[in-house]
């Protein structure tokens, strides 16, 4: 996507409509168009550069999209960072995605002065939402610079983006995207929803951190669309936002029709402006769906899929489409290939089960400086093994049945085991330990723990936890614990979590 042009011309065709309303604040395509110039002038006269990295860690906010867009605007690369990051994670990925500028809201518990002193990369701190100290510069200062029309030379392949998805320890797994691979969801979007520009979008909680995040800016952006911006989810507010700005299009993960549906007044709701409204990031129950939909039954209720390392969404049921069980994600545009393959890599039939595996214009240039990991989901013709289990149907639509194993995910947040599991037992009272998925009903799967204290020791729960959230985002902390005399192994001495995955469950 080419941000220079885009932003001009939607200045100029919608200069008074609202591109952002947050907060009940609305921001005009001309203002976002003029703070977006304002901001990228002022980091390149502080030395940011084509190619160089600026890492962004805000909750959901417009600053978090003006930061995206100055960015882009000098064709740098931005590394959008989840507000739930502890202060150690944060560290640990500017180091690896070697981060000269840090654009960063103020949060308790975070400390900027050690963040700066441990990344010997990092030049520049941008802070909003504090006062002014020294060694930071503060966020309104950026905003005076002038918004003056300038052109940087574009280049599709160049690097976009790093989002990273897991390796807080370890290796990071910094998802390596381009400026070609921004167009991928918009492109896809448009090619099974055709979106309008008269929509109203409705983001509620989706980070900016991640893609499912920078797709709402992506879609409205591109459309001229207006984007109602919710900081975080909450469903009776959610529900209230639909009614009160019309809102159109949504998009949220199974868990949160749970907490709306948990609302008595529910259907109280005139929900009849919904268009499209899309479940994500889970795997959903037809039934929770069903029941959604009598409260909006005009809207068109549909799953979808994509990752990360597609440049999400890749795959949604075809606007006007028999929904069937509402169980599907859909079909692939003709852009991407789809198929399904068994352990040796052969494509397997209609019907049959194995890994999802895709190929196109979508999939990531790789894992950032992790040539290795990258090597193990991109085969040599191009296509990535997404660890997904699925099928799909005589009429080519798709279903997805489960994950690999180790990959938990927590309401649409990826949690990879190996890295809860490293941290636990960093823990000096810990043998060994264990993570495991375990069904929930409101997140669909949260971590369990299972673990062996050291001979003679007395770890508690609660001690457990306390060491955790010095390490970890909440999500990635297992919400059980299992303290064992012995874990099961395999016969070549690896702990057998097959096992403890029949045999485990989650408290009641």
């Amino acid at each position: 996507m080419n941000f220079h042009e885009t932003l001009e011309k939607q200045g100029k065709t919608y200069p008074g409509k609202p591109a952002i309303i947050f907060k009940e604040t609305a921001i005009t395509f001309s203002e976002l168009r003029k703070t977006a110039f304002s901001l990228a002038n002022s980091l390149s006269a502080l030395g940011f550069c084509k190619g160089e990295k600026a890492a962004v860690y805000m909750p959901n906010n417009p600053e978090y999209m003006y930061s995206f867009l100055g960015v882009f605007l000098l064709h740098g690369i931005c590394v959008p960072l989840d507000f739930m990051l502890t202060e150690e994670e944060i560290i640990n990925f500017l180091n690896h995605s070697e981060t000269k500028i840090l654009i960063a809201h103020e949060k308790k518990g975070v400390d900027f002065g050690t963040i700066k002193s441990r990344c010997p990369l990092l030049q520049k701190v941008i802070l909003l939402g504090a006062e002014a100290k020294e060694g930071f510069i503060p966020w309104d200062t950026l905003l005076t610079a002038p918004s003056a029309v300038f052109q940087k030379e574009i280049g599709e392949e160049d690097p976009a983006a790093i989002f990273y998805t897991s390796g807080s320890t370890g290796h990071p797994k910094g998802v390596l995207l381009t400026y070609r691979h921004l167009d991928t969801p918009v492109r896809c979007m448009d090619h099974f929803l055709h979106p309008q520009d008269n929509d109203i979008l409705l983001c509620a909680g989706v980070p900016f951190s991640h893609i499912g995040g920078l797709d709402y800016m992506l879609l409205g952006l591109h459309f001229g669309q207006t984007l109602v911006l919710m900081e975080r989810f909450q469903p009776l507010e959610f529900l209230k936002h639909i009614e009160k700005y019309k809102a159109t299009i949504f998009c949220i993960v199974p868990s949160m029709y749970v907490a709306i549906l948990s609302l008595k007044e529910y259907n109280k709701f005139d929900l009849s402006s919904l268009r499209h409204a899309v479940v994500f990031g889970a795997p959903s129950s037809p039934v929770l769906l069903k029941r959604f939909h009598k409260a909006c039954p005009n809207a068109f209720l549909l799953n979808g899929w994509g990752m990360t390392e597609t440049s999400a969404p890749n795959c949604f049921l075809p606007t006007g489409t028999d929904t069937k069980a509402i169980e599907d994600a859909g079909r692939f545009p003709p852009e991407m290939q789809a198929k399904i393959a068994d352990e040796d890599g052969n494509s397997l039939g209609p019907e049959e089960e194995g890994e999802l595996w895709v190929k196109g214009e979508g999939v990531m240039v790789g894992y950032y400086k992790e040539p290795v990991l990258t090597r193990s989901v991109i085969t040599q013709d191009g296509w990535l093994k997404t660890g997904d289990i699925a099928k799909y149907d005589k009429e080519n639509r798709f279903y997805i049945v489960g994950r690999k194993k180790d990959m938990i995910k927590v309401a649409g947040e990826i949690v990879f085991s190996p890295e809860v599991e490293e941290v636990i037992q960093r823990h000096p009272k810990v043998r060994e330990a264990a993570v495991i998925g375990v069904p929930d009903a409101m997140r669909g799967e949260v971590p369990k723990a299972l673990l062996v204290v050291k001979e003679g020791e007395n770890l508690t729960e609660e001690e457990l936890r306390y060491f955790l959230r010095g390490h970890l985002a909440h999500f990635k902390i297992p919400h059980h614990f299992e303290f064992c005399a012995s874990l099961p192994k395999n016969r070549v001495g690896k702990i057998d979590k097959e096992k403890l995955r029949q045999t485990s469950t989650a408290p009641a």
